[in-house]
């Protein structure tokens, strides 16, 4: 006599006799055209999801800025092009128009010329900017100046102007209220509106310097740690009123940054950085913050490996990663009194 319990698994093997390898295949084939298409869609999703937005970028007179301005208006993105030289960004506007090669509908962009070290301006441009399509749908905190010298040479004014520029600037242009001139009242500005609307992205274009401190760069990385300890900060406020922020951090990026960074005493620098002669094309990098609002990533590290595992060796070895930016400091030191 056969037991319930060998009658189930004779069962069992009886039906497994019918999954045959030629029955399989359409099951499986069914599968990848499922998760293909569902791809397919999600890569269409994400490619219009700039089309007609409000995209406001800082420091877009050159280098990396310059090149966001090209990737989202190629994307199809209404901007606002911000940075302190005027005539600079008229030139990109018309660089832009005359492209032929756009496969979507591009804007004509507006611009909007301020300091962002002069915190009377932010509000007169915040309204400005909100003036131009009416609504801010992405904010781009791109503008920064760099810094080479040591602490103990350093002026405190060299330390508050890199702070004014990479930390105080992007937060007050950020969620500054602006001047109604009519009524002398207080409009809300860019995150008071979004707030408003329930809709916006904030970028920040930090550094890898954010995350870990290497020497002769104290008031850069300093600026750049507070850039990421605010914006943290901020995506955990927002994310009730459905407002994305994204952190990016790139390495070393081959534009002008270096040549225009303030020394210890507040003298231009002068001088491009092997380092930054090495790093990575400015257009590869527009194109992964384009790709990392797209995909509404929350923070990117745009780095080589080393610089990437330093963060973690901060994080997991700290007395090794201290015992090696101190022996980078005296290489460094000694090189520069040789």
């Amino acid at each position: 006599m056969v037991s319930a319990a060998a009658r189930k698994t004779k069962l069992k093997m009886w039906n497994m006799d019918f999954i045959t390898p030629a029955a399989a295949l359409p099951v499986l084939f069914g599968c990848v055209g499922i998760f293909s298409l569902f791809k397919l869609l999600q890569c269409m999703r994400t490619k219009t999801h700039l089309l007609n937005a409000v995209v406001v970028i800082t420091g877009a007179n050159s280098g990396l800025g310059r090149e966001c301005a090209k990737v989202f208006y190629d994307a199809g993105a209404k901007l606002v092009l911000c940075g302190r030289n005027k005539e600079s960004l008229e030139e990109l506007i018309t660089e832009l128009t005359a492209s032929q090669a756009n496969k979507v509908q591009t804007h004509r962009p507006y611009v909007v010329a301020f300091d962002l070290t002069d915190f009377g301006a932010i509000a007169a441009a915040a309204s400005k900017i909100l003036q131009c399509f009416g609504h801010v749908d992405v904010l781009i905190n791109n503008a920064g100046i760099s810094y080479r010298g040591t602490i103990v040479d350093t002026t405190i004014d060299v330390d508050k102007t890199v702070m004014e520029t990479n930390y105080f600037g992007p937060v007050a242009l950020t969620k500054v209220f602006c001047l109604q001139v009519e009524t002398g009242g207080l409009n809300p500005a860019l995150l008071p509106d979004m707030i408003t609307r329930r809709q916006g992205h904030i970028v920040a274009i930090s550094s890898i310097q954010g995350r870990i401190s290497i020497p002769f760069r104290s008031a850069y990385a300093a600026s750049k740690h507070a850039t990421q300890a605010f914006f943290d900060c901020l995506r955990a406020e927002m994310e009730q009123y459905e407002i994305l922020v994204t952190v990016i951090s790139p390495g070393y990026i081959h534009t002008n940054l270096s040549l225009n960074a303030l020394t210890a005493n507040g003298s231009r620098y002068g001088v491009m950085d092997t380092t930054t002669a090495q790093g990575r094309s400015p257009v590869e990098v527009a194109q992964d913050v384009l790709n990392a609002v797209r995909r509404k990533k929350k923070d990117v590290i745009l780095a080589d490996l080393l610089p990437s595992l330093a963060i973690y060796l901060r994080t997991l070895a700290p007395g090794l990663f201290f015992r090696l930016m101190a022996s980078r400091a005296r290489k460094e030191q000694k090189s520069k009194n040789s």
